[in-house]
């Protein structure tokens, strides 16, 4: 299990790795949690020829693609800054996996093991170094709203296991003032994403992501949390579907947009598509 590496200091710049669900699909929570970096006074360089981290064609079996995938990028963090990624499961995805695809390439495993060592996923970067965790260190807004919520937190599988981002994200939902964190039935189960999972077995998703919002439904939760866009979107979208038949079920939204929301920082997605 990884976390964020071991900084000496703040960084003065970063880098950014939006992953391409973020990019296509929620770019607001990608600009949220870049806001709250900068907010904190350290610049963030954003590669733009960034693309995808390989994952889905990783966990299918196209190891080749996923390879290629990753070859195109080994090149765009040549200054020793920091990587910060708004998602558990591409962190993972490099920290653990970029290293294993160039085992019998030498000298692209070094470069892949060197960006591995610089990987932080968004939420360990926000609670152990812009401090956001610990009331004292986050900003004072006098706009910032009071009015209670009561939250639920769905930490994707990979996050969870691979990264161990559960602890970060209940970290920094602690003590936001107004509020409460709610726990839902089975914390730990899967939302039925899964990546090319949900294409491959819609109906054993369909029923996955059904139980899961069956559980954030019963625990009260006005707003589910998460640090990764996938489960969002799943869960979002499967929860429109609901409530256009009339059943009442929480919004969903990004880690980085929820904070920033409740810190009154500035306009926020209010849900992962905003």
């Amino acid at each position: 299990m990884s976390s964020a590496p071991a900084l000496a200091s703040r960084p003065r710049r970063v880098y950014f790795f939006a992953t391409c669900v973020v990019d296509m699909m929620a770019p607001q929570a990608g600009l949220d949690a870049i806001e709250l970096i900068r907010a904190a006074g350290i610049e963030v360089d954003f590669p733009p020829d960034q693309t995808c981290c390989g994952q889905p064609a990783y966990t299918s079996g196209y190891t080749e693609q996923a390879r290629q995938t990753a070859r195109a990028q080994l090149d765009l963090f040549p200054e020793p800054w920091p990587i910060v990624l708004p998602s558990g499961s591409c962190a993972g995805m490099l920290v653990h996996h970029w290293p294993r695809l160039f085992a019998d390439e030498p000298a692209q495993a070094a470069r892949a093991r060197e960006i591995a060592a610089r990987v932080v996923e968004w939420s360990h970067f926000a609670r152990d170094v812009l401090g956001l965790a610990d009331p004292a260190g986050r900003p004072e807004r006098a706009k910032a709203p009071t009015t209670p919520v009561k939250v639920a937190l769905h930490t994707s599988c990979s996050a969870r296991r691979e990264m161990g981002c559960h602890l970060p994200h209940e970290a920094l939902l602690r003590d936001l003032p107004g509020v409460e964190l709610v726990q839902q039935a089975r914390v730990a189960e899967c939302c039925g994403f899964g990546g090319t999972f949900s294409a491959r077995h819609p109906a054993v998703s369909g029923a996955m992501v059904s139980d899961k919002l069956d559980s954030l439904r019963d625990s009260g939760a006005d707003v589910v949390v998460s640090g990764d866009c996938g489960c969002l979107l799943n869960l979002h979208h499967a929860a429109e579907k609901r409530r256009a038949a009339g059943e009442a079920l929480p919004r969903c939204t990004h880690l980085a947009s929820f904070l920033r929301e409740r810190l009154g920082l500035g306009p926020a997605a209010q849900q992962v598509t905003d």
